[in-house]
């Protein structure tokens, strides 16, 4: 019934152990804004509804029984007043009310009475339909979010029912003897047929997935950790994420820290990342064994001083070219552990412990081993939105190159380290650091945008405030 169906589109506005990474809070400024975009469009909706037929029996004492059938009801007006969604900490779940519900339908009657068959049309009005529902979230054995009914109330205030057509100039004075039977079957199927909106929203949450491929080498899973938590004035949900390896689903050998996402009510939305989440992408990437490059001179620029030759090399290892002349060379720069991302308040720190394998490129192509430097280094940067762009700023904090182990005797690193060093900073940073300053646009689903972001970076974890503009799709909404 149509009662039912408002409470239950309105509750579909809005519906998602171990410490979780990714915490997404729902404030009641984001719950009001959803009630009013959910009260717009089931207006709009309504006017494709068609109802299930409603069929019935009355003892009338003069006539006996007359079976009737109201079939083709379809909605020629609602007036649907201002819902009330709240948070509803008494099952952990939202509480929705609709007060004061009044619809104006039309279909087609028929009624048998004996073998004596008659059919017209009539318009039917409920005035004053009141109905609360109260939903719970919980989370299945998988981490999906799942919904229930947790109770249901409802009353019709009086139905006033014209007929048309037919005989209906003799049923019409017996109105009052079915109408209050008419109104208890609309009541009677109000709260099963919520509960039922509800049941099938569930079969949908059921259907998402917890786990999505990023790309060919990572897949992340985001199943819910612990059960939703429900305040006055939020929810709060908490997420896994955890990338992970396709190639080898090797767990991180760390753990996600708790930490907590502050509360800010004059944004819809509240997400917080930690540490945790950035690490497991780093060892997802370094346990697939993908953090390593092979470097030849060909990528090297024509107008750079040093090029990639024992001859180059000379100055900074002068037994080099005497023992390989005029051979090209090769690197192999990889990463000795996965790098380690730190949040800290204002900043995002980055370590990176890097090593170089150096070989000679025989005219035959044979690769000789040369050396091998570690080379550590450690990043700090800043994170910001500006314009509904993410940006950002990268630093070098610290640079090292030291010799590990070597084939052609030993041989001092300084020269060698602040050539790598200004290399870095001159071509790397610097074109990472205009790119940072363009910004990225922010992630966009295909019917939300968030606006009024702001960005922060806490202690452990990156905090996001935002509110969102949400587009209605024929079929609800995403």
């Amino acid at each position: 019934m149509l009662p039912s169906l408002v409470i239950v589109l309105i509750l579909t506005t809005f519906t998602c152990g171990e410490n979780p990474a990714i915490q997404v809070m729902l404030t009641n400024k984001g719950l009001q804004y959803g009630k009013h975009l959910g009260t717009g469009w089931i207006q709009d909706k309504l006017r494709n509804i068609t109802l299930p037929d409603i069929s019935g029996g009355i003892h009338i004492s003069i006539f006996g029984t007359i079976h009737y059938t109201f079939t083709g009801v379809t909605i020629v007006q609602c007036d649907l007043p201002e819902p009330s969604v709240q948070f509803y900490t008494n099952v952990t779940g939202f509480k929705t009310s609709v007060s004061g519900l009044s619809i104006a339908l039309t279909g087609e009657w028929r009624t048998h009475y004996g073998i004596i068959h008659d059919g017209g049309s009539f318009n039917l009005a409920i005035f004053n339909v009141d109905v609360t529902s109260a939903v719970e979230l919980g989370k299945d054995a998988d981490g999906r979010l799942n919904v229930t009914s947790a109770s249901c109330t409802a009353e019709v205030g009086d139905v006033k029912i014209d007929f048309h057509g037919g005989a209906s100039r003799i049923f019409q004075p017996f109105v009052k003897y079915f109408k209050g039977r008419i109104r208890g079957q609309i009541e009677d199927k109000i709260c099963p047929t919520v509960e039922q909106y509800i049941g099938e929203f569930e079969h949908h949450l059921q259907a998402t997935n917890v786990s999505f491929q990023v790309n060919q080498a990572l897949a992340v899973d985001v199943p819910l950790t612990n059960l939703p938590f429900v305040a006055a004035s939020s929810l709060s949900l908490g997420l896994k994420g955890e990338f992970y390896s396709i190639k080898s689903h090797a767990d991180p050998p760390f753990k996600a820290q708790p930490f907590t996402l502050p509360e800010q009510p004059g944004y819809m939305l509240s997400l917080g990342l930690s540490e945790f989440t950035a690490n497991s992408a780093s060892y997802g990437y370094f346990s697939a064994g993908l953090l390593q490059a092979l470097i030849n001179d060909s990528m090297i620029p024509p107008s750079s001083p040093v090029h990639l030759n024992t001859t180059s090399m000379g100055p900074f290892i002068p037994q080099l070219p005497k023992l390989f002349p005029d051979l090209l060379m090769k690197l192999q720069v990889y990463a000795r552990e996965a790098p380690v991302f730190s949040f800290q308040p204002g900043a995002v720190k980055l370590g990176f412990l890097g090593a170089v394998k150096a070989f000679a490129v025989q005219p035959n192509t044979t690769l000789t081993p040369l050396f091998k430097l570690n080379a550590d280094s450690a990043f700090s940067g800043k994170m910001w939105v500006d314009g509904g762009r993410l940006k950002g700023s990268v630093a070098m904090d610290n640079f090292t190159l030291t010799l590990a182990a070597s084939e052609v005797g030993t041989f001092q690193t300084a020269a060698l380290e602040n050539l790598v060093k200004t290399g870095i900073k001159m071509g790397v940073l610097s074109k990472l650091n205009e790119k940072l300053a363009e910004g990225f646009v922010l992630p966009r689903m295909h019917y939300a945008q968030l606006v009024n972001s702001v960005l922060k970076v806490e202690e452990g974890f990156v905090a996001v405030w935002s509110d969102a503009v949400v587009w209605p799709t024929e079929s609800g909404f995403n």
